[in-house]
């Protein structure tokens, strides 16, 4: 799909792409946009990782002359990746070589079956990136329910019928547990907002030592049901309804870091994905209470921490 691009992105569209053409990504989804982005930043003195996961499945191992990644790439077990990723970097050091350690990984494992090992990373410290590509499920046999997966929603394991309002629990907050793991840096991501990731991938590989941790949401248009085209601008209004907050937590200190200076109502935003299409007014309250109780939670813990950049 074509991104707009106006005058404060060009910098951004001029850098180095790290990817070759042809990744084969469903039509509308972002993640192969994200990692773009990512390695835009990070460039060549790079080692990837790509555990199972929608970008894992999407092309990057199609290896070929039109496709894949331009940087060395490994594709680990999930729960091997962070401390291979470690050792890899153990590797290079021991050689006298600076690399960026970077795992790309998410479609719902990330926060469910890597959580243990990815916690243990942190508690080690071991100097890695971890950027999680968030869709808020499952799409290995149809969009399934996962511990990122929004309260109220439709998934294939979480049918809506007169039994079940789809799913019941509130969706994993993974961004604030691993802030809380006290990380040198963590922040939240979005491709609608290319600067932005760009800055904080940029940001998190000027953090020596520690697990760096960035949390991207990637609106999935089979699995939210909503039309491919309109990818960005999901993806754009989740931030300007507070849904996914843009923020960065820098030694400690959180900051926003993408002002919502007159959010939307987050009613708008779920009225426009059809896995919330069942739900009524309670539904959609009990949705929007959740938003604004984090929303609030966040404040708190920004204080008065700096300004935004944009």
């Amino acid at each position: 799909m074509a991104v707009e691009v106006d005058r404060k992105n060009e910098e951004i569209w001029e850098m180095q792409d790290w990817i070759s053409p042809g990744i084969s990504a469903c039509v509308g989804c972002n993640v192969e946009l994200t990692l773009r982005l990512c390695l835009k930043a990070l460039g060549p003195r790079t080692v990837l990782a790509i555990p199972p996961g929608c970008m894992g499945g999407v092309g990057v191992v199609g290896w070929g002359a039109t496709t894949g990644a331009r940087v060395p790439v490994f594709f680990p077990l999930l729960d091997n990746t962070a401390a291979m990723l470690a050792g890899i970097k153990l590797q290079y050091e021991r050689r006298g070589e600076h690399i960026n350690a970077v795992a790309f990984a998410g479609d719902g494992a990330t926060v469910d079956a890597g959580f243990q090992c990815l916690s243990g990373a942190a508690e080690r410290g071991d100097d890695i990136i971890y950027i999680c590509y968030d869709n808020e499920g499952y799409m290995n046999t149809g969009f399934q329910r996962s511990g990122s997966t929004t309260q109220g929603s439709w998934t294939s394991t979480t049918p809506v019928g007169d039994s079940s309002p789809g799913k019941s629990q509130k969706k994993k907050d993974f961004p604030m547990i691993m802030a809380m793991h006290d990380l040198p840096y963590v922040a939240t991501a979005s491709p609608a907002y290319p600067r932005d990731l760009v800055a904080k991938v940029q940001k998190a590989m000027q953090k020596d030592g520690g697990t760096k941790y960035i949390h991207v949401l990637n609106p999935c248009p089979n699995g939210w049901g909503f039309s491919a085209d309109e990818s960005i601008e999901i993806a754009r209004l989740s931030v300007q309804t507070r849904v996914f907050p843009l923020f960065e937590m820098e030694d400690g200190q959180f900051s926003p870091t993408v002002a919502v200076k007159n959010p939307r109502p987050p009613r708008e935003y779920l009225s426009r994905l059809k896995k919330f299409r069942h739900l009524d007014d309670e539904g959609i309250a009990g949705i929007e209470e959740t938003v604004q109780h984090r929303w609030e939670r966040l404040q708190k813990l920004m204080g008065e921490g700096r300004p935004c950049r944009d």
